[in-house]
C-alpha cells in the first residue's frame, strides 16, 4: 500500500510557478516577461528573489526556457517537455465526470542490480502518477492512467524496464476490500479533507458576492489550483461503489469546480493582458 504525501502541502514558489504557467502563462501568445512573473507572484504573496531562484532550478530541470519577448524584454515560456506534462494533467485536474469501471491497468517492472537507483525512481514515479502496489513488484492503477503513465516513463528513459498488461480483478476478496490494501484510503480522504478545510470556505465567501474583481478571483483560483492539482495524482479516482460513503473526494471536487467556474476567467483579466492569449478561453478545458 502506498503513503501518499502531507495532506497539508504548502503553496512553495516553484509550485506557485508551475500552477501559473499551468492556469494561465502556456497560453501566453510569447514568453512571460520576468517582470510580469514577479507582479503575479507576489499577488499570491512571493517575493522576487524567491521568483527568481525558482526560475532558474525550473529551467535547470528544462521545464521553462529562456526567450524574449516581442519587445526584447527577457521571459520565459514552457519547454515541449513541460507542455505534455500540462497537458497530460489537464485530463486529471479538470475531469467533471464520475470515473467509470474501465478495469486495470498493471505496471511490473524488473531493474537489474547494478542500476537500483532507477528501481528507486520508477516506484516514486508509479507512485506518484496514482498507483498502488498489488504485490512486490506489481503496480496497479484504472486504466486510463496507461498513456499519462507511458508519456512520463518514456520522457524519464525509463520504458525499457517495465511491461503493461491490461485486465480485470478476479480475485477471491471482494475488489473494494482488495483497492483498501493497494492505496492508503484514509490519508488520501485527509487530503480531501484539508483541500475542504482550507478552500471550501472561501468558495462560500465567493458566493455571497456579486462581484468578482480580478486580482482577487487570480489570488484565490491561483492557490486554490496549486493545492487542487496534487489531489487528483494521490487519488487514482476509483469509481464510487469501491470507495467508502460519503467519499471527501466528491465534494473537493465540486468545490474545485466551482472555483474555477467563478474564478479562472475572470482571474485572467489580472494574470494576461488583453489580446496576449494564442487562443481566447484556452486557459484550461
Amino acid at each position: 500500500m502506498i503513503n501518499v504525501s502531507d495532506p497539508h502541502p504548502q503553496h512553495t514558489p516553484r509550485s506557485l510557478i508551475v500552477t501559473l504557467y499551468g492556469a494561465y502563462g502556456r497560453f501566453a501568445a510569447g514568453p512571460v516577461p520576468v517582470a510580469e512573473l514577479i507582479r503575479l507572484l507576489a499577488a499570491v504573496g512571493v517575493d522576487a528573489p524567491s521568483v527568481r531562484s525558482s526560475v532558474s532550478r525550473l529551467k535547470r530541470r528544462g521545464l521553462l526556457l529562456p526567450a524574449r519577448t516581442a519587445r526584447g524584454a527577457a521571459g520565459y515560456q514552457v519547454s515541449d517537455e513541460a507542455r505534455q506534462l500540462l497537458e497530460d494533467g489537464d485530463r486529471r485536474i479538470y475531469a467533471t465526470a464520475p470515473y467509470a469501471d474501465e478495469g486495470w491497468v498493471l505496471a511490473v517492472f524488473s531493474v537489474p542490480e547494478s542500476e537500483r537507483q532507477k528501481r528507486h525512481v520508477l516506484r516514486s514515479r508509479l507512485a506518484r502518477l496514482g498507483f498502488g502496489t498489488a504485490a512486490p513488484g506489481v503496480w496497479i492503477a484504472p486504466a486510463r492512467l496507461y498513456e499519462e503513465t507511458r508519456h512520463a516513463l518514456v520522457r524519464l528513459g525509463l520504458d525499457t524496464y517495465v511491461d503493461f498488461f491490461r485486465g480485470d480483478h478476479l480475485g477471491f476478496s471482494p475488489t473494494a476490500d482488495a483497492v483498501a490494501r493497494w492505496w492508503d484510503l484514509a490519508a488520501i480522504a485527509e487530503q480531501h479533507e484539508a483541500f475542504l478545510d482550507r478552500h471550501a470556505p472561501v468558495l462560500r465567501s465567493w458566493e455571497r458576492r456579486p462581484d468578482t474583481p480580478p486580482e482577487e478571483a487570480y489570488r484565490d483560483y491561483l492557490l486554490a489550483l496549486d493545492s487542487w492539482r496534487r489531489l487528483p495524482y494521490a487519488d487514482p479516482g476509483l469509481p464510487a461503489r469501491l470507495l467508502p460513503g460519503d467519499w471527501p473526494g466528491t465534494r473537493s471536487a465540486a468545490v474545485f469546480r466551482a472555483l474555477h467556474e467563478r474564478l479562472r476567467d475572470a482571474g485572467a483579466a489580472f494574470a494576461v493582458p488583453q489580446g496576449d492569449t494564442e487562443r481566447t478561453g484556452r486557459g484550461c478545458p
